[in-house]
Order: C-alpha cells, then sequence, then structure tokens
C-alpha cells in the first residue's frame, strides 16, 4: 500500500497528476467513477430519436437562397437524457453539407446522408437549396429545442457519416469527444445529473428524475411541440459496470487525473511498448492502439475504504493541497500502520509539520475521501521488485489473460514509465482461457466446470501439467473427459519409454562402460542425433515460450523415432549379444545419454516423473541429487556426419515399405513374426550404392532373418517377401541354415553360440 503511494508521489513529482471536471463513466448504483477497465460491454434497448433544432444565425452567408428562410439543423442521437447538457452541434469542416427542403422546412445536414434521413423520415419531395463544407458553419448558432438558450456551432475531425445526419449533439460534460470539443471552444463543462444518476434542480422541468426514466419524457415533450421528428428503438452495445451489471453514464465529475501528454507520458509508453517482447506478437499493437487512443486516466474512486489518494482541502478558500512532499508524508504512515491510518488519523496528524494551504496559508485543512483506483494499485505490484538482488526490476515476464491489454498490463506499463521510467516487464506473454469440449467458457451455471484437484485426485497433477504444456496456451483451450483419456495415454507412452531406458541400463557404469562417440555404431548415433534436432528445437521452444513445441517435439521422439522404430531395432543388440560387447554397450550408451537428455528437457513440464527417473538412473560423474539442480543439455554437434545422417534416413524409407510387405505376408499367412521372413530387395541402379553399403545392418533394421539385395529392372524398389531358410534359433529366434553347428549349444546360432560360450565380444 505504502508502494502504491510512492508511485503516486512519482506522478505527482512530474507534474503529471491533475484534478479537474473531465468526463469518466459513472455508476449511480454503486455511486464511483469508472475505469475503462472495469467496463463492460452488453446490448442495450434505447431510444433512437432525429431531432431538430431551430438556427438562430443568419445563413444568407453560405448561399442567397437561404436568405430570410427559416432552417433547422437535423440530430441524431440515443441518449435523449443528455440534450439537457447540450451546448453545441458539432459538424466535420471537410465534409460536404446541404440546406435541403422537404415538406415546407430547411433542413441542414450531411449532403450524402440526405437520401438516407429524407427517407428514414418520410420526406416525399426534397430539394438541395445550398451546398457548402462544413467549416462554413463553424461559429454559427441554433435554439435549444426545449431549454431557452443558444447551441454554438463546431468543428469535429471525429464526425463521421456512417450513421446519423453528421450534425452531432454535443454535451461536453456527457461524452470524451465532447469534452474536448467543449475545451477546444471554450464552453462550459456542463453536468445536470448527480452521482445518483438524476437530474439536477439546474435542470427544473426533470430535477430529480433518473436520466434512463427521463428519455420518455423528454420524448413526448419534443413531440408536442415538434422538435422531435421521429423515435424508434434500437439495441446497441453500451458500456455497463463490471460489478452491479448495470448501465453506467459518462459524466462529468471532479476527479485526479493521470495526464497522458503531461511529461510526454504517451510518447514515451509508446516507446517502452516498442522494446518489449510480446507474446503473441499482436499484443503489442493492441496495446499501442489502446495507449494512442486512450483519454487521461481517472485514478480517483469514491469509496469508503482502500489505499487513500492524500489531497486536503483548504475550509477558508477551497484550495486543494496534493503533491509529493504530502503523498510521501503520508505512505511512511501507510507503511507503518497499513492504509486505514487514513481513515483514523486527523488531517493534522497526516499531513507534514508546518502544512498549510498554499493559496491563502490558512492551517483548517481537511481530508478528501478519493481512494486510488484499484487498477492503479495491481499496476503498482512491480514496486516489489527492485528491493532484493534475488528480485530485480524491471520483472523478466508478465503473463495473463488476454483481456488484460486494457487491464493490469496496460496499468502496469503507464505506472513503470511514469514513475520508474520504463517498463515493468521485458516479456508480456498472453494466454487464453479453459473451455468444455464443446468451446463453451466454463462456469458454475452451465455446470460444465472441471475442478482441478479432481483431476489431480484421480490422476495426479502431473496430467494436469502436461494438458498445459501440449496446448498452445495462447488460445482459448478445451478440457473434458475424452481429452483427459488422451492426456493419460500421452504420459502413459512417455513414463513407458523411459522405463524402457531404464531397464535396459540396469548394468550400464557410464564411468566404465560408456563408447566414445567414434566407436559408436552409425545407428546409435542416428538415434542421438534424432535425439539432438529434437532437443535443439525443444531448447528453442523454451526460450520463445512455446511449451507445446516442447511437449510435441518430445512425444513425436519417442513414439516415432524411438519406440517405433529405434528400440524396436536394437532390443536384438540389447538382449541377444553379449553382455559386455561394443555392440550392446554401444546401444546402452545411446539409450544412457538419450535417458539423461530427454528427463532435463522435460524436468520443467513433468517435475515428479523426471525427478523419479533420475533418481533410479546409474550414477554418473556430475549426476546432481535432483533433476531440478541440473543445466539444459546443449546438444553440441554429435559428430555424426551430415551425408550418414541422411543415407540412415534413406533406410529409414525403404524400412517403411519392407515392413508394409512384411505386413501383407502376415496377412496372407506366408509368415507369422517378421523374424520368419527373408527379404529380397530389386534395387534400381540409383539406390544400389546406398544399400550395397549397409547391406549387413539391413536384417536387423529390417528384423527379419536375412536381406538379400539384387539388380531391379525397373525405376522403383521392389521387395520380395519369402519365408528364411534354416531352422530358428532358441535364443534370439533368427532362422539360420547353421543351427546345430555349435556341439555344445546345437539349438542356437553361430552368434548366440559364441555369446553363451564366452567367446563373443
Amino acid at each position: 500500500e505504502a508502494d502504491v503511494l510512492r508511485f503516486l508521489a512519482a506522478f505527482h513529482a512530474s507534474g503529471s497528476i491533475y484534478k479537474g471536471k473531465r468526463p469518466v463513466h459513472w455508476c449511480f448504483h454503486c455511486k464511483t467513477a469508472l475505469a475503462e477497465a472495469e467496463i463492460e460491454y452488453k446490448d442495450k434497448t434505447s431510444p433512437s430519436i432525429y431531432v431538430r433544432f431551430k438556427v438562430a444565425s443568419d445563413l444568407s452567408g453560405l448561399s442567397p437562397a437561404l436568405k430570410g428562410r427559416t432552417a433547422y439543423v437535423l440530430i441524431w442521437t440515443t441518449t435523449p437524457w443528455t440534450l439537457p447538457a447540450n451546448l453545441a452541434i458539432a459538424f466535420h469542416p471537410k465534409h460536404d453539407y446541404a440546406a435541403v427542403e422537404a415538406g415546407g422546412e430547411v433542413y441542414i445536414l450531411a449532403k450524402r446522408l440526405a437520401p438516407v434521413v429524407a427517407e428514414e423520415l418520410g420526406f416525399k419531395e426534397t430539394k438541395i437549396l445550398a451546398t457548402f463544407p462544413g467549416a462554413a458553419l463553424e461559429g454559427l448558432k441554433a435554439r435549444h429545442p426545449f431549454i431557452d438558450r443558444e447551441s454554438v456551432f463546431v468543428l469535429g475531425n471525429y464526425v463521421t457519416l456512417e450513421d446519423g445526419t453528421g450534425a452531432v449533439h454535443t454535451a461536453p460534460g456527457h461524452g470524451y469527444d465532447d469534452f474536448m470539443t467543449g475545451a477546444a471552444y471554450g464552453l462550459d463543462i456542463y453536468t445536470p445529473v448527480d452521482g445518483e444518476g438524476k437530474f439536477t434542480p439546474d435542470v427544473a422541468k426533470y430535477a430529480g428524475l433518473n436520466v434512463f426514466k427521463a428519455n420518455t419524457t423528454i420524448c413526448e415533450d419534443m413531440r408536442a411541440d415538434g422538435s422531435l421528428l421521429k423515435e424508434s428503438v434500437i439495441r446497441h452495445s453500451y458500456p455497463h459496470c463490471w460489478r452491479c451489471k448495470n448501465p453506467v453514464l459518462f459524466r462529468a465529475t471532479e476527479q485526479w487525473f493521470i495526464s497522458m501528454d503531461a511529461a510526454d507520458l504517451r510518447r514515451r509508453t509508446l516507446d517502452a511498448i516498442a522494446n518489449v517482447r510480446w507474446i503473441p506478437a499482436w499484443g503489442e499493437e493492441r496495446i499501442a492502439n489502446m495507449t494512442s487512443g486512450r483519454p487521461d486516466w481517472c485514478i480517483s474512486r469514491q469509496r469508503q475504504w482502500g489505499v487513500p489518494i492524500p489531497a486536503f482541502h483548504c475550509a477558508d478558500c477551497g484550495t486543494v493541497l496534493a503533491d509529493e512532499a504530502v503523498t510521501l508524508r503520508v505512505a511512511g504512515l501507510v507503511a507503518e500502520r497499513g492504509s486505514d491510518v487514513w481513515f483514523v488519523k486527523t488531517a493534522r496528524e497526516l499531513l507534514p509539520e508546518g502544512a498549510v494551504c498554499p493559496k491563502c496559508g490558512s492551517a483548517a485543512l481537511e481530508k478528501d475521501n478519493d481512494i486510488v483506483d484499484v487498477w492503479f494499485e495491481s499496476g503498482s505490484s512491480h514496486g516489489i521488485l527492485g528491493k532484493r538482488p534475488d528480485l530485480p526490476w524491471p520483472a523478466d515476464v508478465y503473463i495473463e489473460g488476454h483481456d488484460q491489454h486494457r487491464g493490469w498490463f496496460n496499468s502496469s506499463l503507464i505506472i513503470g514509465v511514469g514513475a520508474k521510467g520504463g517498463s515493468p516487464y521485458r516479456t508480456c506473454i498472453t494466454h487464453g482461457f479453459v473451455l468444455d469440449e464443446q468451446s463453451r467458457a466454463m462456469s458454475k451455471s452451465l455446470g460444465n466446470v472441471i475442478d482441478p484437484g479432481r483431476i489431480i485426485g484421480q490422476n495426479g497433477a502431473e496430467i494436469l501439467r502436461l494438458w498445459v504444456a501440449m496446448l498452445n496456451f495462447k488460445e482459448d483451450a478445451r478440457f473434458g473427459e475424452e481429452i483427459l483419456r488422451r492426456l493419460v495415454e500421452a504420459y502413459r507412452k512417455i513414463r513407458n519409454t523411459w522405463r524402457f531406458l531404464l531397464g535396459n541400463l540396469n548394468d550400464f557404469d557410464p564411468a566404465a562402460d560408456a563408447v566414445p562417440d567414434e566407436d559408436l555404431e552409425l545407428f546409435d548415433r542416428w538415434a542421438l542425433e534424432t535425439t539432438a534436432r529434437a532437443g535443439r528445437r525443444i531448447l528453442e521452444a523454451y526460450d520463445e515460450f512455446e511449451y507445446h513445441v516442447v511437449f510435441h517435439s518430445l512425444y513425436q521422439l519417442f513414439t516415432v523415432a524411438m519406440s517405433a522404430v529405434y528400440l524396436d531395432v536394437i532390443k536384438d543388440r540389447l538382449y541377444c549379444s553379449a553382455k559386455a560387447s561394443r555392440r550392446r554397450r554401444s546401444a546402452q550408451t545411446a539409450l544412457f545419454r538419450i535417458l539423461k537428455d530427454s528427463l532435463a528437457l522435460m524436468a520443467p513440464v513433468l517435475p515428479f516423473t523426471t525427478e523419479e527417473a533420475w533418481e533410479a538412473m546409474p550414477a554418473f560423474p556430475g549426476k546432481t541429487d535432483s533433476v531440478h539442480l541440473g543445466l539444459f543439455p546443449t546438444f553440441d554437434a554429435t559428430g555424426l556426419d551430415p551425408v550418414l545422417f541422411d543415407e540412415q534416413e534413406a533406410l529409414m524409407a525403404v524400412r517403411e515399405k519392407v515392413l508394409k510387405e512384411l505386413e501383407k505376408a502376415r496377412e496372407e499367412k506366408r509368415i507369422g513374426n517378421a523374424l520368419e521372413a527373408a527379404v529380397t530387395l530389386a534395387v534400381p541402379p540409383g539406390d544400389r550404392d546406398l544399400l550395397e553399403k549397409h547391406a549387413a545392418e539391413l536384417p536387423a533394421l529390417f528384423i527379419v532373418s536375412a536381406v538379400s539385395l539384387k539388380e531391379g529392372s525397373g525405376a522403383e524398389l521392389a521387395i520380395e517377401v519369402g519365408r528364411a531358410p534354416g531352422a530358428k534359433c532358441e535364443r534370439c529366434w533368427t532362422y539360420s541354415t547353421a543351427i546345430g553347428s555349435s556341439r555344445a549349444f546345437p539349438t542356437v546360432c553361430p552368434r548366440c553360440a559364441g555369446v553363451l560360450e564366452g567367446r563373443a565380444t
């Protein structure tokens, strides 16, 4: 709370805070001003009326055709209740306007809209008497339709020709554009509406009436005197209070504001926006547009609780005292006793010693009762930073929902720039919201809310984490029972892959048994390079906050490259080669490195599962007590020649074709297990060198008993599948014509016999 006031003091120091009468969103149910972020737009039914103002000025200067003619300016509005506050009518300086004769009367309106308005009002015949630019109307006047005063003609670039008449009813106390125009022309910021949404005694005829209820009475009176030409009903988007859900007013009141242009705050904020990393990138344009067009920030609220705006007024002359020194004095007291100190201490106890009215010198100063906008409070949350070495200012990341570009992101940014000279965050991330499986927002009323506690209780927190990681969090995300089932299956595949890796490292000592890179089998080097490529994508995805890429890269690595190919192929080496043979140790070396690297990569996503697997890993030099105490792998070059990697990838493509033919042979009952097969490849000339170079590796790659090559006659590889000759080895299940060559082990193949006899290395 004290930090909030210290930030406020910084704005005082820069001269950015002022108290003034400006239009703000006002909730007459809550009796307080509202910020833009506290507004919800919902449909509302309103009157749609066309009203005429009788021109009081001589129009002969516009055209001789108008000399001596009575004319009316036509306006259209959906807020009849603002008409008592009308002081002007705005025209666009560059649009063409026309004096149109209809039914014996002359009406002034935008020339382009004349046919549309004529049809809307039922004018059967119209005649354009004169045309002139809007700029020519400036300074002329009309009579208010039901109040004895004049309405001056002013110019405004915000006037459009999209609807209405091109002449805009202007009440400086009830609209932002109206206010700016009124200020430019020196008009009174007139607001004959009180805090309860009722007309003040200034408007004697309607005094005490709620403004929305007064719409009907105002329209009836104008219809009776002929100034109302048409009334209908329109349903349109209208601002509502986010707390009480009632429609609000745009009403000028005395409030505290932060000027967006004093101290060059708007430009400096836009500069800061350009230096922030926005994820997704569209966030930059969205918040920049909001900053470019936003009015001064109304930071005061009328509440009986909250962080006060330290301000005092002189009981003798009414002058307000609120500055940096006063605010810092109160901030010090709040730091000791909390914001309630403002409400329990007297003005003299709160003021700096010797404080007097800056105008008349009186010591009779009294407290004001406004509190600071809650968005100023939330925007001050980065005040916790910069006080400890481990919490520097600015923050690395702010993350919130995509509704916060006009809320927390916005208020934090303005306060950071205004009070500390820059953005309080280096990166700003926007996330979506959780929907049900029918893409509906979850709500209690629909009964479609899923309790995270139930998911954790049934399946563990890791499942929920995995869901967050696998989706693109920048968009709205669906969640339901079907998605949950898929999550459980995905988690099981990842966990089972780690279990397989661990199970095959039971007898592996990395310090003693690891095979150097240059001695690894080509297939093992391919697996490490494939893992490294996935790892580099994952590390880049972490840097880019693309967590769904992290998950999908690892999931694809495990299910496609590992389980479906690599781990399947090397089972023969792992289970049937000699325990300490180089070929088996080569496979284990690859498995160890894949396990260690993948656990580190997924530790932020699956912290419990990776920790459990890390504890079960073989000890190795540099192994940390926890996976979370280690660093990400770097994935330096694996030493695999890119040409060899491409050759292995080409062999994988051949493998896919062979597997399809093996499946056909199984369906046709020509073979049972794939190891019963012998495959003959009829190789076209372009593929011959590759397959001959790696001929010895093909049986293991295809998981068959034999592979032979012959010259193909066509341009495409042809595959023949037959039964493998010989008998089945009882140990490795491959078929061989040399079964029985070992007297000690007559039922196994020569390779297995060598292992059993201790001859294989």
